[in-house]
């Protein structure tokens, strides 16, 4: 898919399709008043025969209209003016592209500010127009005897704006924007593949490769190399598992400074059965996802790579599986962490913790400016938050404020949930230093309170993806989140060191 930054209105270009948004009531975009001219009241006679009403995201495609210097014009929908918001724009320029996905249109024109928005420039459009269009034409065919043909015939978009001095921010955007796509795309292949495809070791694979193609360094720890530090709770999980367990380290070196690297940890189970505390048979093929976190990191490593930025990053990966079996954890046992602190596993289903803690202490070494870790982890976070927004916890204010804002600016939004010392009563073990799990009340928040008592060398904050790094039912499969507020967050710390 290419993409192109074009200065000037639709009357300047030519190609096979024209977009032209239209408000309710009728109201014509600049967009559409040109193209009414040039048509010589055309446009202005459909809206009048009611084909056309400008509610938000209906289309209307042309064919032949006079006097303009394109193929076909694509009546967009566009809904209140007044109403016109983010979530607006985002949702008519996918009916857009729905719209063209049915047609034999290999090109299309869109002019930005055509779409009045409010504290949005036409760079954020840019890029939010590249991640829609890429994430529209994904399609996850590789494990089928006969994969579906593709329809995307749209093979350009050319993206207008009015405005010289936006062209540099503009073409800025768009590549950050083609990057992000990128990184959600593997992000989403890693996360859909099969469980007896992606295991730990198929994991590993996929990081030396991505190491190969953007010159990474990539370390791969197995089980005896964990077991000679004292990774005592990772091994604990893996167990059960005939698939044996790896850690992976990628370093992505990007400043020529000696500078303290930002770390990302991926919780990386590729397949979740609760191991003896089992799970329910139902939606559990789901848990091919629980290494949502690991192929998050290394989409954004993707991303980061592409786009150059000069920061020094190390994504930490630990991956294993989550089986019963005759040498599996079991309800009760004692395990001994890296950090020397001891758990008493009461539940063998909340694995994700036990092999994260073992992966944050061993971030240490890299006297990491921060760390964040990246886990589907609870579905107590589905119940707090539901399927839009991630969970956020942190033990410092500045580092969660700059997340939240990531997310805020490219729609990948998270919340924050307190990280207050009453929580971690809750941990209390008669046999260890702390329990693996807190009860059912405040299942995320405890989640994280296990988390933090590994992480008090550092600026430390984790994201709960468990409620958006996959959907379920007819459309099922990965989202590719969170990789765009990781990598949103990792661009603006570009900005910061300058």
């Amino acid at each position: 898919m290419d993409f192109a930054i074009k200065m000037g209105t639709l009357e300047k270009q030519r190609g096979a399709c024209a977009i032209a948004g239209i408000f309710d009531a009728r109201k014509m975009t600049e967009s559409a008043k040109i193209l009414d001219k040039l048509s010589q009241g055309y446009l202005k006679d459909i809206l009048a025969s009611g084909d056309m009403e400008g509610k938000a995201n209906t289309t209307l495609l042309l064919h032949s209209v006079p006097g303009i210097p394109f193929k076909r014009i694509l009546l967009l929908g566009l809904g209140k003016e007044q109403e016109f918001k983010d979530k607006a724009f985002l949702a008519a320029f996918n009916s857009a592209l729905n719209a063209l996905e049915k047609t034999a249109v290999t090109d299309a024109v869109l002019f930005l500010p055509d779409f009045p928005l409010k504290h949005r420039n036409n760079a954020w459009k840019v890029s939010q127009t590249a991640i829609a269009t890429i994430a529209q034409q994904y399609r996850f065919n590789q494990l089928k005897s006969k994969p579906e043909a593709g329809s995307n015939r749209l093979k350009k978009l050319i993206l207008c704006i009015d405005n010289r001095a936006e062209l540099d921010a503009c073409e800025e955007a768009l590549q950050q924007g083609l990057a992000i796509a990128h990184g959600m795309s593997l992000t989403k292949d890693l996360g859909n593949l099969a469980p007896n495809i992606c295991t730990p070791t198929y994991l590993a694979k996929q990081a030396k490769d991505l190491a190969k193609s953007h010159k990474l360094k990539t370390t791969v720890l197995e089980e005896k190399d964990m077991e000679k530090l004292g990774m005592g709770s990772l091994l604990s999980v893996t167990k059960g598992s005939e698939q044996p367990a790896k850690l992976i380290v990628l370093e992505y070196q990007g400043s020529s400074k000696k500078e303290d690297p930002i770390v990302l940890v991926g919780k990386g189970v590729t397949f979740d059965t609760g191991g003896i505390s089992l799970k329910p048979a139902a939606e559990m093929d789901e848990m091919k996802f629980d290494m949502s976190g690991a192929a998050s990191v290394l989409g954004t490593l993707l991303a980061v790579a592409e786009l150059r930025l000069p920061l020094n990053i190390i994504g930490i990966i630990p991956a294993t599986e989550n089986m019963p079996g005759g040498k599996a954890s079991k309800p009760g046992d004692v395990v001994t962490s890296l950090s020397g602190q001891t758990i008493e596993i009461l539940n063998t289903d909340a694995e994700g913790r036990l092999i994260l803690c073992d992966a944050l202490t061993y971030a240490e070494r890299f006297n990491p400016r921060m760390v964040i870790d990246i886990a589907t982890l609870t579905g107590a976070c589905v119940i707090a938050l539901g399927n839009f927004t991630t969970g956020l916890i942190s033990n410092d204010d500045e580092l969660a404020q700059e997340l939240l804002a990531a997310g805020e600016s490219i729609g990948d939004r998270a919340w924050q949930l307190p990280l207050w010392d009453e929580y971690q009563d809750l941990l209390k073990s008669n046999f260890a230093d702390m329990a693996n799990i807190g009860g059912r009340a405040a299942g995320t928040i405890t989640a994280a309170c296990f988390l933090s008592r590994f992480t008090q060398k550092y600026r430390w904050a984790h994201l709960d993806i468990a409620g958006t790094a996959w959907k379920s039912g007819k459309d099922k499969g990965s989202t590719g989140r969170p990789v765009p507020l990781l990598a949103q967050f990792l661009i603006a710390q570009t900005k910061s060191i300058r």
